[in-house]
């Protein structure tokens, strides 16, 4: 297993795949509708635009299981030191670690571009992703209760942030 930068034209199909699984079979993302081909092409322009890495772990034959990214989280101008980021593997992948090499290998990215605060958005019942974020340092930060409605249910929106080392030297503007 790599974790690699994705290539769009080589990894959107698998990283359409893994979305499409958990909008369709789980909480842990508050959509309903699967995602179109079509979608994914701003989607990825989104990404480069705001130079916001999306990483995979690939396996010898470069196919997707599973990935992280991340972007602004919000998009007033003093909030340009934090980010939001996404961690999703593959079903058939879950449990084996690839969650933690993704989120290490995207901290590490965030401490490169000088963030200094991440921010996870985890449906509070999904206990693999509290306990990943958990592992990795992250702290809970609040609860949105009853943010979510999905699969007949009221979801509570946890907010789980890391402080990272980074920047040297913040400034406004």
């Amino acid at each position: 297993m790599n974790i690699i930068d994705s290539v769009p034209s080589r990894h959107g199909a698998g990283i359409l795949e893994i979305l499409n699984d958990v909008i369709v079979t789980s909480t842990a993302l508050y959509e309903y509708v699967p995602r179109t081909t079509e979608s994914m092409v701003p989607w990825f322009e989104a990404k480069v635009k705001k130079d916001s890495p999306v990483v995979v772990a690939v396996d010898e034959t470069d196919a997707v299981l599973g990935f992280a990214t991340y972007g602004p989280f919000r998009s007033f101008p003093a909030y340009k030191y934090t980010v939001e980021h996404s961690v999703y593997v593959h079903r058939g992948h879950r449990g084996r670690g690839l969650g933690t090499a993704l989120m290490q290998r995207l901290m590490a990215r965030a401490v490169s571009q000088h963030y200094h605060t991440m921010i996870g958005v985890v449906d509070a019942g999904n206990a693999a992703s509290v306990a990943l974020h958990e592992r990795l340092g992250f702290v809970r930060a609040g609860v949105v209760r009853q943010a979510g409605f999905k699969f007949g249910a009221w979801l509570d929106a946890a907010f789980y942030q890391i402080i990272l080392p980074t920047p040297d030297s913040p400034v406004e503007g």
